[in-house]
């Protein structure tokens, strides 16, 4: 089954680079699987769906403006920093994290503008990455993220509001009493909040829009998470919050990222990134801590700087097979080219005796 008639549509080609972004956020190069996600977050709030596709779209459309790399705008690499920028400044300036409040004619500017910075700010890391075959994954979202939701605080037009979700392990009741309903609440809820959505079943639906263009990848998340809550339940984190799942969301992308996406899926290679799962795990407490007395939110920031030196280190390992960003699919088909240039390769070898 093609997932690509409408990439060159004259008519429905931005619609499906658009949802390509949505699918991006977590590694989905799939028009059906950002449909899904959408669909998963409108479930959940009307509203961050709405700013969800605006956030895309202008981040696209800022791509397409400024005549960015074709191929990238294609695959939907320009709209998925600006779909979670877009989320974030409405999760963190409403008074209702679950649900989000429409945001007013200033924040709603604000968040045009930030969504088209975050395509700037992608060319720019991209390009500084560029000769360490390493993607800028979400760190445009989180730069930009950070220094838009800081300047709200000094703008009387645009109410920073309570910061309705707690961010840091402890401000929430130190109970370690973990029952059944923490472990499928909590992967659920790690699965929706890459995404900011307080919601455990719009996770597994979104974790349905992952599987349909890859199930390692959605096993990866799901692995990520089971990780994230084995480690801090094994470490004596508030049980709010791991079944917020804000243990598991960075550990959810840096599985799905090693695992498979950007290092060809092995043994060894399923055992590093489930090392990165634990220690994102153990590094989102640290930030968040780190970041609680400026009253800034972690984003997906462990997940980043995990997956970066996970990455960049993995060039000193034998035992690790990289996948350049330009080459990467899906983790079967990265397996599958992988195996079938070992083959080919045997094949000379032995032709040549």
């Amino acid at each position: 089954m093609t997932f690509d008639r409408f990439q060159d549509h004259p008519a429905f080609g931005f619609v499906d680079w658009s949802l390509r972004g949505i699918g991006q956020v977590v590694f989905q190069n799939n028009p059906l699987s950002g449909l899904v996600i959408l669909g998963a977050i409108f479930y959940n709030s009307w509203i961050y769906g709405f700013i969800l596709a605006v956030g895309v779209v202008v981040g696209t459309a800022t791509a397409c403006l400024l005549k960015a790399d074709r191929d990238l705008i294609r695959n939907g690499l320009f709209g998925f920093n600006g779909a979670l920028v877009g989320v974030a400044l409405v999760a963190f300036t409403s008074a209702d994290f679950r649900s989000g409040s429409l945001p007013s004619v200033h924040l709603f500017v604000y968040i045009v503008c930030a969504a088209a910075m975050t395509s700037i700010v992608f060319s720019s890391i991209s390009t500084l990455l560029g000769p360490h075959k390493v993607a800028a994954l979400t760190m445009p979202f989180v730069l930009v993220g950070w220094l838009f939701l800081f300047a709200v605080l000094k703008f009387s037009s645009i109410d920073a509001g309570p910061l309705a979700k707690p961010v840091s392990p402890d401000q929430y009741q130190l109970v370690t009493t973990y029952v059944l309903p923490i472990w499928y609440m909590g992967i659920g809820n790690a699965i929706g909040q890459i995404f900011f959505q307080d919601n455990w079943i719009a996770g597994y639906l979104i974790l349905v829009g992952i599987a349909i263009h890859s199930r390692i990848g959605a096993g990866m998340a799901l692995v990520g998470a089971i990780v994230a809550e084995l480690v801090a339940m094994s470490f004596g984190a508030p049980e709010g919050a791991i079944r917020d799942g804000l243990y598991g969301y960075n550990a959810a992308l840096t599985g799905m990222a090693l695992g498979g996406f950007f290092l060809v899926l092995t043994v060894r290679s399923f055992l590093y990134a489930v090392f990165g799962c634990v220690v994102s795990t153990w590094l989102w407490a640290s930030v968040a801590i780190f970041l609680e007395p400026i009253g800034m939110p972690v984003f997906t920031s462990t997940f980043v700087i995990v997956t970066w030196a996970m990455l960049i280190g993995q060039h000193g390992f034998r035992a690790l097979v990289p996948v350049p960003p330009a080459e990467a699919t899906t983790p079967e088909d990265n397996r599958r080219r992988h195996l079938a240039r070992r083959a080919n390769l045997a094949t000379l070898s032995s032709g040549r005796r």
